[in-house]
Order: structure tokens, then sequence, then C-alpha cells
């Protein structure tokens, strides 16, 4: 093929051409940044830039011979296509978290000879894994080259949006209250320092929220804090005059960015470092000198922030209104425009309903980007919509919307699938199975400390008792106005970990589906909160937690094949409905309201 018309064909030429003259074999490219965001700044999308494909998660491993991009079941219809023609070879992975990669550069690299990948890039837990590996195959891994560096010319710059405040009410700590709290725990590990690179952590820390990455209001720095001072690592101008001073009042001391590796090296010996092993990267890690001891345990932070207070619970109750006061709004519109004969297409959808989410109060931002999938784009679990690639919201099928908002007191997260002209028995078959699912995890009770793998089962045993499944997790963690994304808990068939423990606060999505490739796609998804179960329902075997269901949007009982149904489900159903319409009933009217109770009735 002409490398003329294909740029990542010429790319890849580019990065073997790299490769010769740093004598090494084969490059990895992770889905990371120095923070191991999830989401990431354009600075570091090489991935993308490198293999066109856009998924927010995959591995790319290019040699001399061949290349191959790792990704789960969430998008290989997306890699086969965004792919095609490129030259890369997609190879299916079970899980985000797989590591087939490791094995695949094992196999196609020789004895005495060198993988090259980006340390300041890589997660020291990840590192630890590969280099094991190659190791013992007699493979040298070499950390010391960013080698995009040489073959991205255009490679965008650190994104400058100015860092602001989040303000109380909304912000129901002080930042000083949280670094005497982190403090304490730093104490119980011994340390004397601890660096933390996450940016959601530093968020959160430091009631600071920015721009620098798109759906996440998150700012990229690094923290290093000590007994007596609290050193943010952030860009030059990007906190304002007046925050900055409230900052130093709170203890915070600024300092560049790319100061960060300096100051980790200048550690005095004799050092206590608490790190997150999953949570910072080998680049950073090796800056920390012999004589300054290392623990490695959890980022604190990382426990305190997934555990909302009942104060902050109450501000996210009241996200959860105004998001689903939008949505009402939003559908009503959407099922009157059908009506009408207006032609809707999947941009619509997301046009419309981000203007109305924007509309309400305490509104930011979305959440994430709005997945409007007709029919077969509805069996992509992360399909957008573009103004190159849309489809037609006519004739008959499933409509699957994925969305959410960003809010000042809270994150919220909802897919909710609707008929469109005539749906078969198939159709609502899928959509039962699911929503039996969602219901069983939204009913259970457990006891407080479950690792919450141990959930993921509930949620799928209606769909496995008919022989379906799904791809991806059941449920993540969701962020008090933070990621969307957040750890640590996860219902999914991840193996489980200590730090997977259900506490009380912690918000996670519910969100079992069916994909049927090149026909439709159903998902159903609600926001759960972990509440204690009152002390009359505790009893001998320990203190057992609860879901409180916060998300507020009718399902749409078209989709629903009654007689699968018991009568405790139908109850569930009953009653979740009058609990949307009792909410969002007040702040609502005309034909908005008139949808709202039109779709709450009870079935």
């Amino acid at each position: 093929m002409d490398t003329r018309v294909n740029p990542v064909r010429e790319r890849i030429a580019h990065v073997r051409e790299a490769l010769a003259r740093h004598g090494a074999v084969a490059l990895l490219v992770p889905s990371a940044d120095p923070h191991l965001s999830e989401y990431l700044p354009g600075r570091w999308q090489g991935r993308e830039w490198l293999s066109g494909f856009t998924g927010s998660m995959g591995t790319l491993v290019v040699t001399a011979a061949q290349a191959a991009l790792f990704a789960d079941s969430r998008y290989w219809q997306q890699a086969e296509a965004e792919l095609l023609g490129s030259g890369i070879d997609l190879v299916k992975i079970p899980t985000g978290a797989a590591t087939h990669h490791i094995q695949w550069l094992v196999d196609h690299a020789a004895r005495g000879e060198a993988v090259l990948v980006d340390g300041q890039v890589l997660g020291l837990a990840a590192a630890q894994q590969l280099r094991a590996a190659l190791d013992a195959a007699g493979i040298t891994l070499r950390t010391d080259t960013d080698l995009l560096a040489e073959v991205w010319p255009d490679r965008p710059a650190l994104p400058a949006a100015a860092v602001y405040a989040h303000e109380a009410p909304q912000a129901v700590a002080s930042r000083a209250q949280r670094l005497s709290r982190l403090r304490e725990a730093m104490a119980l590990h011994g340390a004397t320092h601890h660096f933390v690179s996450t940016v959601d952590d530093i968020a959160w820390i430091t009631n600071l929220r920015g721009a620098d990455v798109d759906y996440n209001p998150v700012f990229l720095a690094h923290l290093l804090i000590d007994a007596t001072r609290a050193t943010l690592f952030v860009g030059a101008g990007k906190v304002p005059a007046p925050l900055a001073a409230q900052l130093a009042a709170d203890g915070f001391t600024l300092a560049d960015y790319a100061l960060a590796a300096p100051a980790l090296a200048a550690l005095p010996s004799g050092s206590r470092l608490l790190v997150d092993p999953r949570r910072i990267t080998l680049g950073f890690r090796q800056q920390v000198a012999a004589g300054v001891a290392v623990v490695e345990a959890i980022n604190p932070s990382t426990l305190f922030k997934s555990r909302k207070t009942d104060a902050e619970a109450a501000f996210v109750r009241e996200a959860m209104i105004e998001d689903g006061v939008a949505m009402c709004r939003f559908y009503a519109w959407f099922e009157a425009a059908l009506a009408r004969g207006e032609r809707i297409s999947e941009l619509t959808v997301d046009e419309k309903l981000s203007a109305e989410r924007a509309r309400r109060p305490g509104f930011v931002g979305l959440s994430f980007s709005t997945i409007a999938g007709f029919n077969a784009n509805g069996a992509l679990p992360h399909y957008r919509a573009t103004p190159e690639s849309y489809a037609w919201i006519e004739g008959d099928g499933l409509l699957l919307i994925d969305s959410g908002g960003q809010y000042l007191g809270g994150t919220t997260d909802i897919t909710r699938v609707w008929p469109i002209g005539t749906i078969t028995a198939a159709h609502r078959r899928d959509f039962t199975r699911v929503l039996q699912g969602m219901k069983n995890l939204a009913r259970a009770r457990f006891p407080r400390g479950t690792l919450s793998p141990f959930l993921d089962t509930l949620a799928r045993a209606p769909l496995w008792a008919d022989g379906l499944d799904f791809g991806h997790g059941t449920g993540h963690g969701v962020g008090y106005f933070l990621n969307v994304h957040e750890g640590p808990q996860t219902i999914s068939k991840a193996l489980p970990e200590a730090h997977h423990a259900m506490e009380p606060g912690m918000i996670t999505s519910d969100e079992p589906g069916v994909y049927r490739p090149g026909q439709w796609g159903v998902r159903i998804e609600n926001l759960l909160l972990n509440v204690p179960l009152s002390t009359a329902e505790n009893g001998a075997f320990g203190e057992m937690l609860a879901f409180e269901t916060l998300t507020l949007c009718p399902i749409d009982a078209r989709c629903i094949e009654r007689g699968l149904l018991r009568p405790d489900e139908i109850d569930w159903l009953d009653r979740y409905h009058a609990t949307v319409r009792e909410r969002l009933a007040p702040r609502l009217d005309g034909d908005a309201l008139a949808w709202l109770i039109k779709r709450t009735e009870p079935i």
C-alpha cells in the first residue's frame, strides 16, 4: 500500500527506523501518561496517534516485522474498523487488565535483544511484571527513551487551562483537613514523605479542579507531602495568584511541574517514602535515591475519596435530581419530535441532551462523551457518533443512550434504551434479562468489606440462565465531581484484592448489558450508593450494607417482556418509578411532566 495515503503505516515505518537507530527490536506503547490516567491529554495520546485506534484503553507493540494492538471486547469491532489497512494486527484480550502483550513480546523478541518503553508513562507495578517476564527470557527492557519524541513532529504541548477551587458548600471538607488525614495515614505506614501523581487524588486532596483532560475536572500535577510541607508541582501560571495565596495559607507550596522528579531525587537519606505502585510510574520510582526506604501501599486518598460522606451524598442526590430533570425534558422533546416525523440523528441526540444538562444549576460539563447508538451502533459499548460516521434514528429498533454530567455536587452516569418504531420479541427478551440483572445487583445486601468483584455474578445470573453474557465489567466506582471511573472498587470478573472491599459511601455503577454485533445492544445503568443497614437489621453476623439507587430516570416499560418478570421484580420497578416521579415531578411542568407521569405508570 502507498504509505502516502495511510499515515499510520508511515508512522509505523518511522518507529521501525528509530528502533534500528537505538538497537532495539520492539517498542511498547501503553495508553498512559505520567499520572497513569485513564483519559489522556493530547500530548500522551501516542498510542492513538501511532495506531489510529481511538479507544480509551489498549496497548500497542511495534517490532521490525509486526505490529499488534491489544484490546478487550468493548473495542473489538471498533478496533477492527480503525486498524483496517494499517498493517496492525488486533489481538483480542479478555479484559482491559489482561497482560497478553507481555507474552507476545517474549514470543517475538530473542534472547539478547532489547525492548523499549518510556518509563515516564509505564506504571511501576506493570514495569515489575514486564521486567520479570523479559528477564526470564533474557530480553533487555530499556525505559530511558521516549521514542515518540523522535517520530511525532507535531506532538501537542502540555495543556494550559487554569486551575480553580472547588468551593463550599459542595466541597464539604477543607484542604487543610484532608492534608491532616493524609499525614495521619502516613504515620501509620511509618512514612516521612508521600508522593502522589494520580490527578484525581490530587484534585480531591487540594479541593482544586481543572480542565486538562476532556470530561474529567482535573489538572496535571504531582504532590509531595512531608510532616510540615505539601508541595504541588503544577504548570507555571495555571494557579491564579489569589488561589495560590489560599493554598499557601492551607499549607501548600507551589513549584513548577517539571521539578517533581528532581524533588524526589533530593529526598534526604533515611527518609521513608510512601508510594502506590499502581499509581506511580517507573520513571518517578527510579528517581528515588538508594538511601531512601520505599513503602508500597495504595494511596490513602484513593480510599478516602471513594467513601463519600453523608454531606457529599446529599449533594449527589441533588445532582441526580437535576440530571433527571434534564433527561425528562430531553426525552419528552425526543418522543414528540419523532411523533411529528422530524428526522433525528445520533448527533442530534448528543446535542439536545447536552444542551438540556447545560441548563441545570451546578452543571459544569459532560462526564464523558455521549454514546447514542441506534441498532448496530448500540452493540459497540464505547461507540460515539461523529460528523463523519453516524446513523439516522428511523425505522424500527433500539436506541441506546449512555450519558452523564459533571455537577459541582456530583458526577452522573446513566444508560437507557428506548424502542423506536416496532420492536421484536427478541429485543424485549434481551432488555428484560438485562433489567433483571441490574435489579438483582441493586437489591443486594452484603457484609461490609465484601470484595466488590464477588457481587458481579448477581447481575450476570439472569443473563447466564438464558445463555447470555457481556464482556465488560458490571460496575465501576464514580467520583464526586471527579472522574466518572474511580477506584478502588470494581464489580467485575477481576480477581478480588484487599482494596476491593466495599465500604459505606462508595458509589458504583450497575450496568449489565447484551450486545449482538451488527444488530443491537442493550445496557441499563443506574448508580448505587453503599449504605449501612439500620441497627435493627444488623445482627450477630457483622455489619451489613445495601445499595441505595441514586439515578432518577424512567426505564422504558415498552421494552419489557412482562411474562419473564416475577411479581417481586415488577414491584421493584414500580417502586423505583414511584421514587423517580416523586423526586422529579416538583421541578417539571408541561410536556416534560406529562412525559414523566406517563413513563412512570405502574406496570
